[in-house]
């Protein structure tokens, strides 16, 4: 009943500020004008998601996170961050008695960074927070927020992509679509990536110092960043050339390194702790070699296609679905209290996986 509530809040939840965020944007920029931005956004969107689904193919989040993570970035962040950038720059406005071009720049480098990336980064935090089971450290962390992020990015190109074509037609958009969607696809990402980490470190920890302060460096690693980004693009010119060659192409780098070794990390993780389960007689060692490696997980789907057909593609999927549930499980049994809930999801695992072998090795003709 309680997962039927919460998933019921979110489904008219969402849905209202969908309608919101569509009536608003219609009725300021014209349909034409909307879908054509919801278009080109849609080309970043391509690349950027992509990226988080990969780095997450070893321990699969559930999919209806995922969406809801989206949905949180493109809709809830969004919408709470535009009406709280726009009423803090009336205020400021207000108090200097200044034009929109005088306080935008105070907005955009000191007010918007806090506000977005708090909101953004909260979404990571309810995730570890509520459910906990599901989150199991920094590969969370960073596919939580980066899809949050993603979300967050595809509405704010959607409002700049449609403003660049009502004030200067096709040139200022396809600028603003070469800036925005193809020179920094992975700005937004990148930002919240860093709170991502930090609530990831705090999950692996069991020490209350880091599981406190960790989140908050993190948090205050993507403002920073954030900051910086803003203060570029509102210098502009040469200015905003200057620290995409020199800051951000070299971040975007490190953050694609990152992303490649947090991915064989895992693989690592993995293999650590299922091979208790070996000793146990659950798993043998050439098992625990193939799960723990991406292209041998691949070279397993393509064995058990050709020889089981899609029933043996299936279960072979479920196995080792459930494999890298029971090695994350025994991970977070090292740091936090081992329970009663914890025992007998690692029994149903363990029964998934023994049933998931039995059932590809069966339609594999034994």
């Amino acid at each position: 009943m309680r997962t039927w509530l919460v998933a019921g809040i979110a489904v008219v939840g969402f849905g209202v500020l969908a309608l919101v965020v569509a009536a608003y944007l219609g009725a300021t920029f014209g349909v034409q004008t909307v879908l054509l931005a919801v278009v080109a956004a849609l080309i970043p969107l391509g690349i950027v998601v992509p990226t988080f689904m990969w780095l997450d193919r070893f321990e699969a989040e559930p999919t209806r996170y995922l969406i809801g993570a989206f949905l949180w970035g493109a809709l809830v962040a969004a919408v709470l961050a535009a009406v709280t950038n726009t009423s803090i720059m009336a205020v400021l406005k207000e108090v200097t008695q200044g034009e929109n071009a005088d306080v935008l720049p105070t907005t955009a480098v000191l007010v918007a960074p806090v506000v977005e990336e708090s909101l953004k980064g909260v979404f990571v935090l309810i995730v570890w927070w509520f459910m906990r089971r599901e989150f199991d450290g920094v590969v969370d962390g960073i596919v939580y927020a980066g899809i949050t992020a993603a979300g967050f990015a595809f509405t704010e190109n959607i409002q700049y992509l449609a403003t660049a074509y009502t004030d200067g037609g096709r040139e200022l958009l396809t600028a603003t679509f070469v800036g925005r969607c193809l020179m920094s696809p992975f700005a937004h990402p990148m930002f919240t990536v860093a709170t991502g980490i930090g609530v990831g470190v705090a999950s692996a920890s069991s020490r209350w110092f880091v599981r406190l302060v960790a989140p908050f460096l993190g948090w205050v690693v993507a403002v920073m960043a954030h900051g910086l980004w803003n203060l570029a693009a509102v210098s502009g010119g040469q200015g905003l050339f200057a620290v995409y060659l020199s800051v951000e192409v070299p971040v975007f780098l490190a953050f694609v390194a990152m992303v490649i070794w947090t991915r064989n990390y895992e693989g690592r993780l993995i293999g650590r702790f299922l091979t208790p389960y070996v000793t146990a007689g659950w798993l043998s060692g050439a098992e625990v070699a193939m799960l723990s490696s991406m292209p041998r997980r691949r070279e397993a789907l393509r064995w058990a296609r050709a020889n089981g057909g899609r029933a043996g593609l299936a279960a072979m999927r479920r196995y080792q679905d459930a494999a890298s549930e029971v090695a994350m499980l025994r991970r977070r049994m090292t740091h936090t209290r081992v329970d009663e809930q914890a025992l007998a999801d690692e029994r149903m695992l363990l029964s998934e996986l023994s049933n998931g072998r039995r059932a590809f090795i069966g339609t594999a003709g034994g």
